[in-house]
């Protein structure tokens, strides 16, 4: 199952998204300013494996904390794998204050990042 919020945003129009289509070829890396958008990816543990109430629970908390900032852009929750990738409009800090949003309200959800040196 994949979930993708914001379809009107993608790159291309009239193009139906199938599950298990590369992100590669659907997330748009542009706002539509024309300046480049960043984006993360969470894991969140044996999603798939939950009861489908408790799967709909966090799919509810997920759209809660996304809501509430009107810098995202493009998200797709990748139920197969349980990865959430968000693309949001740069600006100081939109990541941490996302992360700490949907860990929030989902503790369970992981930032996948590169360990600092």
């Amino acid at each position: 199952m994949s979930l993708v919020k914001f379809r009107n945003n993608l790159p291309f129009s009239g193009v139906a998204i199938e599950p298990g289509t590369p992100l590669w070829q659907i997330v748009p890396t542009h706002g539509e300013d024309g300046r480049p958008l960043a984006d993360f990816m969470m894991l969140i543990p044996g999603l798939r494996s939950r009861p489908q109430y408790a799967i709909n629970t966090t799919l509810n908390n997920l759209q809660k904390a996304l809501e509430q900032h009107g810098e995202v852009v493009f998200v797709n929750l990748n139920l197969k794998i349980n990865v959430l990738w968000v693309s949001v409009n740069c600006r100081p800090g939109i990541i941490l204050e996302l992360v700490t949003s949907i860990q929030r309200l989902v503790p369970e959800a992981l930032l996948v990042a590169q360990k600092p040196d």
